[in-house]
């Protein structure tokens, strides 16, 4: 069974960082886009940054762009997502998810492996 397990998620305050890691067992992603996406209470899970499957492209949400950055080794089978200048608007559960095919999708039915989850809360 394919896993796709997060870390790094926790309490911080604003302007603080954090960098998320994702480790996929069972399987390599290595041509695969892998995204990381984001759910708040009461909200909608969206995409927050995305990466290509050799790292040629990147997306970012408008919200995110300039503080957060997204990378890969896919040598280890890891996906990452340093953030900086953390807000307490960025205050959610963060999922990692593989995409099916090898370009960047916002869309979530494109992505068909997915983490359990890792909380971030920024406090003001």
């Amino acid at each position: 069974q394919v896993q796709l397990v997060e870390s790094g998620g926790g309490l911080v305050q604003a302007g603080d960082s954090l960098r998320l890691s994702c480790i996929a067992s069972r399987r390599t992603f290595s041509n695969n886009a892998m995204g990381w996406f984001r759910q708040a209470p009461g909200k909608e899970r969206t995409l927050v940054a995305g990466i290509s499957w050799n790292s040629g492209s990147t997306y970012y949400a408008d919200g995110v762009k300039g503080r957060f950055t997204v990378s890969r080794d896919n040598a280890k089978n890891a996906l990452y997502l340093l953030m900086n200048s953390l807000k307490p608007e960025d205050t959610a559960v963060y999922y990692c998810a593989a995409g099916r095919w090898s370009r960047i999708s916002t869309t979530l039915q494109d992505y068909a492996y997915w983490g359990q989850g890792t909380p971030v809360t920024v406090s003001s």
